[in-house]
């Protein structure tokens, strides 16, 4: 059996319990916040003159104009460039969540890079956001609830990079070789010698 010289071997999900919290951020953002909160953001252009759409169901729209009326006067103005980070989130941050939540089981390494370009781009559109609710024209009345609401969402990206940048294989561990190749050969064990072949007694010349 031949082994790679730089045999990797894979950490199953048990293993990495930390993922554990990347994957259930992911799952609410792709099942609740990007394409139930975030959708109606950009079904509904006015949320106080509209018509239910088809998606969201009318509780969850009820529920985020609530929420706007409540703490968030940003989200119910739903300027130009809010609308631009909201179309990020539905296009782009919501397939990555659906492929993220794959790799991050499976133990895909290949999602190392990505994720950095996530979190990198998520921390940028947060800081925007909160500098608006603290200081803009639709600043919010209740900054310390829109900070507690919107912080998972800068502290998630912070702990992703870190998570990926600390090893360029954050989902394996180096083989150890020798022992691979020790099951190999346990494993393919090598054919047996034939037996010797005896001559032939030579004949008595007497008889």
């Amino acid at each position: 059996m031949e082994v790679a010289p730089f045999a990797r071997r894979p950490l199953q999900l048990a293993r990495r319990r930390v993922d554990l919290v990347f994957i259930a951020f992911f799952l609410i953002n792709v099942c609740f916040v990007t394409y139930v909160v975030d959708i109606e953001q950009l079904v509904i252009a006015n949320p106080y003159h509209f018509v239910y759409p088809f998606w969201p169901p009318p509780a969850m729209v009820n529920m985020v104009h609530w929420w706007g009326r409540t703490f968030d006067p940003l989200l119910m103005a739903r300027p130009v460039w809010w609308k631009m980070t909201i179309w990020m989130d539905a296009l782009g941050f919501g397939p990555f969540y659906a492929v993220a939540i794959y790799a991050f089981i499976r133990g895909r390494e290949w999602i190392r890079l990505p994720t950095i370009i996530w979190a990198s781009v998520m921390m940028t559109n947060v800081a925007i956001i909160m500098s608006a609710e603290m200081g803009g024209p639709h600043a919010t009345p209740h900054p310390a609830i829109v900070w507690a609401a919107n912080l998972p969402w800068l502290l998630v990206p912070i702990a992703a990079i870190i998570r990926m940048a600390r090893a360029e294989h954050p989902f394996s561990v180096a083989a150890d070789v020798a022992a691979l190749r020790r099951v190999g050969t346990a494993e393919e064990p090598e054919a047996a010698p034939l037996p010797a072949v005896q001559p032939a007694p030579a004949a008595d010349p007497a008889h």
